[in-house]
């Protein structure tokens, strides 16, 4: 909640007067079954045409300030709902920006994109109800009460006695179903991951005829889930019959004992109409009340879960230096240094020490899972050690802001990764300002710029989302003259040639070591020709 009231104090013109002008709203509405009261005593009573005619403009008029209130209110409501759902999303993406990829690996990609979407919406929802019908749903409810105690207090006696009922219905299934949507938010992540890992990887499954499988598994966590939203349904589907059951009793013994009063003269007709539509009111409201706090349960069990995320700090602690001052010092210098990573039963990487001078290129080779990548990604500080040390330039990483170390390091992963837009717009994300002599000059480099130059739209060509409408080897190409664009102090190719010929591959490693100011180059490769000639 402080969270949200956090994002809400951008908004506090609109926070008061969303309510306020729901509150007229309701205030007017509670004036009209006294019109329509005295429209029956005195103008049917009397016969008395000139007074029904005023008396009818009159709910006329109350009607459309009613209406005139509630659209205000509206959009007042609308305006902070979304400016807080907007400013939460932002600040959320950005903190999940901030995490390291140990929090990342441990959290789930699946379960950071409902807190980012489902479980914000739900937010957004929560608020404009509450703006709107948190204080005014009340307001008439108990409005009508004291309102019919001013018409006649034997008979109010009946919403003295339905209203603490009612009230004990709905706050009873609001605190019975709060844990339970926050295991129905949990299943729906389970079924987003299922769903993410089947898209991105359908391919694969298609490959191995896995479909039946997937089908079956999503099948079942879909099934789970849907049990859990029937079941904690039908907890809130309580809440509508049982406000009706009781509210409708209560009109019962209403019309009773409003019968027994005006046959003994005490009471009206107009009034007993009065006090049915007050209680006719109440029961209005309290279907909303009991909707809202649906929702408000639903968006509080959301809240819980972001917070969830925001309360997760990065384990991995920015540093202060920019830049070292000791040109002497080696590029890159490992001592002792092990790895574990969070939840493993053993360590990855095993007290390992090499120095390695500027300008050299290092060939890093072995099985799969022997680490290569674990030992690369240490250098721009993906991981942090669990023991010893790793110096750049001097300094140890740690010690470096982390803006400045990824700075001095290009890497190119394993999972050659593009980005939907243009050519341009994919190699600039390695330097922002690049001109077009650069980014050429890159894709030379990188033995891209044939392909590039064949396409209609060259730099300004269209790549799709993870660039699907290009091969695995251009792809692999575009990535490193992203990387090598920035022309980056140590350069990093992460088994990232893999997809290329022999010649192309080593056309690319002769061009990197004859550029001007050549990189500290880490080549990880299961060729043994590739790391032919590393020093």
């Amino acid at each position: 909640m402080k969270r949200i009231w956090m994002y809400l104090s951008a908004y506090k013109k609109e926070c008061v007067f969303a309510p306020l002008f729901k509150m007229l709203e309701a205030l007017f509405e509670l004036f009209v079954p006294l019109v329509v009261s005295a429209i029956i005593d005195t103008g049917i009573g009397n016969a008395d045409k000139g007074y029904i005619v005023k008396m009818s403009l009159l709910l006329v008029t109350l009607a459309v300030i009613g209406l005139t209130c509630a659209i205000t209110a509206q959009y007042f409501a609308a305006k902070a709902a979304v400016g807080c759902a907007t400013g939460m999303r932002h600040h959320l993406f950005k903190h999940i920006q901030s995490l390291s990829f140990t929090e990342m690996d441990t959290i789930g990609t699946s379960t950071l994109i409902t807190r980012m979407t489902s479980d914000i919406n739900q937010v957004q929802n929560g608020v404009n109800l509450v703006l709107r019908l948190f204080l005014r749903s009340p307001f008439i409810v108990f409005g009508a009460m004291i309102m019919a105690f001013t018409i006649d207090v034997k008979a109010a006696l009946v919403f003295a006695v339905a209203i603490p009922v009612l009230a004990v219905i709905v706050f009873g299934i609001m605190l019975s179903t709060r844990p339970l949507y926050k295991k129905v938010q949990a299943g729906l992540d389970k079924i987003l991951g299922i769903t993410r890992e089947n898209l991105t990887g359908v391919r694969v499954v298609r490959a191995f005829n896995k479909q039946e499988n997937e089908i079956r598994e999503f099948k079942q966590a879909n099934e789970q889930l849907n049990h859990l939203q029937k079941f904690v349904g039908k907890i809130s589907g309580l809440m509508n019959p049982l406000t009706y059951v009781v509210v409708n009793i209560s009109i019962i013994a209403l019309i009773w004992i409003g019968a027994v009063r005006v046959n003994a003269g005490t009471l009206t007709q107009g009034q007993v109409v009065a006090l049915y539509n007050y209680m006719s009111q109440i029961l209005v409201e309290l279907i909303k009340l009991a909707n809202l706090i649906i929702n408000i349960t639903k968006a509080l069990a959301c809240a819980g879960r972001i917070e969830n995320v925001f309360s997760i700090k990065s384990s991995m602690q920015n540093g202060s230096t920019t830049e070292s001052t000791d040109t002497q010092a080696a590029a890159v210098e490992f001592k002792n240094v092990s790895l574990r990573y969070s939840g493993a039963g053993d360590e990855s990487l095993t007290d390992i020490s090499f120095t390695v001078k500027k300008g050299q290129i290092i060939g890093v080779i072995g099985g799969t899972g022997s680490g290569k990548s674990s030992l690369v990604n240490l250098i721009p500080r993906f991981y942090d050690v669990t023991k010893g040390e790793i110096y750049i330039d001097g300094v140890n990483v740690k010690d470096y802001r982390i803006e400045a170390l990824r700075e001095k390091v290009g890497i190119v992963l394993q999972k050659a990764q593009l980005f939907k837009g243009t050519i341009r717009d994919n190699i600039r994300w390695g330097k922002k300002d690049a001109t077009d002599t650069e980014i050429m000059e890159a894709l030379d480099i990188a033995q891209a710029r044939e392909f590039v130059e064949k396409k209609d739209g060259k730099l300004d060509s269209f790549v799709d989302q993870g660039g699907k409408n290009l091969s695995g080897g251009q792809r692999q190409r575009l990535t490193i003259a992203r990387a090598v664009v920035r022309k980056p102090d140590i350069l990093i190719l992460d088994d990232s040639a893999s997809a290329l010929d022999y010649a192309t591959d080593a056309a690319l490693r002769k061009s990197i070591r004859e550029m001007k100011d050549a990189p500290t180059l880490f080549i990880v490769s299961q060729r043994a020709a590739s790391l032919m000639h590393a020093d």
